[in-house]
């Protein structure tokens, strides 16, 4: 998918689409109460995104009992960390962090260098399994449910999505209350309703992760190019939504 112009997308002259974001949004808002009804505990991981900023505001916002934690890499840009300090004080509550060990990431470190993880999607792999794969384990440990901002739309990897799904690696259901959004929609719920979000997408990253991992798209370029973009598109997941090295897209004995 390629990526439309972000002022265009923040404009909110179209009352029409206001109005029908507005509606989508109680749908999300109905099913994120089910969810923190029927599966308590419930966490949302929230990578602070612009996908993930619009779950926030619809979790905190409406006092849902639904847990959020974000993962600090250690690698993160500066700007994502500004926005977690930023989404804290604008919604009065604090974010639960969980970061790497450390002997994982010297041990990541000593084998591959300190950058290793542009030499092969091997040495990429194992940093993004020693920096956001095992924290991810220790948050989701033991939860009925997890909640991600992932959209169909964002990649071809992601084209087949489900909103519910079960997560056989952590044995727990995962929900992707977003999935049918387009990008649009997103940035018409953010400033719509004033959600902050990261610095770095007014300077064309849509997609943004580790600093040494993201770069800013051109224009015609993949929503997701930005991402770990010395390597093809097929292998441009981290591994949080991988099972046995493919992405996650059938939905097993869940009602979607």
């Amino acid at each position: 998918m390629q990526r439309e112009n972000l002022p265009a997308i923040a404009d909110l002259a179209d009352l029409e689409l206001v109005a029908a974001v507005a509606a989508k949004a109680v749908g999300v808002k109905q099913l994120l109460r089910d969810v923190a009804r029927d599966y308590a505990p419930v966490v949302f991981a929230n990578s602070l995104g612009a996908e993930d900023m619009v779950l926030t505001d619809m979790i905190w916002g409406e006092g849902t009992e639904i847990g959020i934690f974000s993962l600090d890499t250690g690698r993160l840009p500066a700007e994502t960390c500004e926005l977690m300090a930023r989404a804290e004080r604008h919604y009065d509550r604090r974010l639960e962090v969980f970061a790497p060990r450390h002997e994982a990431v010297q041990s990541f470190v000593a084998g591959f260098g300190i950058n290793g993880f542009y030499d092969s999607v091997e040495a990429r792999k194992a940093c993004c399994h020693a920096r956001k794969v095992e924290p991810l384990q220790r948050a989701l440990a033991g939860k009925q449910a997890w909640i991600t901002g992932l959209r169909a739309a964002q990649s071809q990897t992601r084209e087949k999505l489900k909103t519910v799904s079960f997560d056989s690696v952590n044995n727990l259901v995962k929900i992707s209350p977003l999935v049918d959004w387009s990008e649009r929609e997103i940035w018409v719920y953010l400033r719509a309703n004033q959600v902050p979000y990261n610095a770095l997408h007014n300077r064309n990253y849509p997609s943004i992760g580790c600093a040494p991992c993201t770069r800013a798209i051109q224009p015609g370029e993949d929503v997701r190019a930005g991402r770990w973009w010395w390597e093809t598109s097929e292998t441009k997941e981290c591994g949080l939504h991988l099972v046995d090295g493919r992405l996650q897209r059938v939905a097993q004995g869940v009602e979607a």
